[in-house]
């Protein structure tokens, strides 16, 4: 019924986006070539601090645009059921980041991970098996510290981490301006964006690659 009444049905195409601060993940899903939200889910835990993840053991939740595919999914879960970021990206390698099996999953602890409890993964794994299973190859996860709003970045412009959050704030202003997930890319060490084509479902892998419009001769 709440799937109906945003015009939605399970299986269509996802996409998420994650807030640190706000301890919210919202689900989105795409109707007419764009996408909606459906829900936003309250995160039970996240650890560590605003900032991306660096090393093995720094029991820090990552930060960056990831993306999810069926083999990512693990049903038997020591915590219900997860799936895993797949951390490092391209990105994260780039910078030479290391860790593993950085997942959102059930329950309410985190040494890295989002904590979303029991039943509210079940009911995000529901629409996120369909949708991989309806035919989505993978689906966009955005991670963001807070809200990318020009205050908040305001608020931390003193902070080391400012010009890697204003790139992070280049693909969310994409998805805001169309509500079609940005193609994603990494050029020289930083993320880079192109509007995503409308009805695309941001399946495309994160990759080393310049857009045309950035590429050097």
């Amino acid at each position: 019924r709440r799937l109906a009444a945003h015009g939605l049905k399970v299986g269509d195409p996802i996409f998420m986006r994650i807030f640190k601060r706000e301890f919210e993940l919202e689900l989105w899903m795409r109707r007419d070539g764009r996408f909606h939200r459906f829900a936003t889910y309250p995160i039970c835990k996240w650890s560590g601090e605003l900032g991306p993840k660096i090393k093995t053991g720094d029991r820090q939740a990552p930060e960056g645009f990831y993306t999810v595919d069926a083999k990512a999914l693990n049903p038997n879960s020591a915590w219900h059921r997860s799936f895993n970021l797949g951390f490092p990206n391209a990105f994260d390698r780039a910078h030479g980041r290391t860790g593993s099996f950085l997942m959102v999953h059930g329950g309410c602890g985190s040494i890295g991970c989002y904590a979303m409890t029991n039943p509210v993964i079940d009911e995000i794994w529901r629409l996120v098996t369909a949708a991989l299973n309806g035919g989505q190859p993978r689906f966009q996860v955005q991670v963001f510290p807070f809200r990318m709003t020009e205050r908040n970045l305001a608020r931390h412009e003193g902070s080391s981490l400012a010009p890697f959050w204003a790139d992070l704030k280049s693909g969310y202003d994409l998805f805001e301006a169309s509500q079609v997930p940005p193609k994603v890319s990494v050029c020289g060490k930083r993320y880079a964006f192109a509007p995503g084509a409308e009805g695309s479902d941001g399946s495309a892998p994160v990759e080393a690659g310049c857009p045309a419009s950035t590429a050097t001769p």
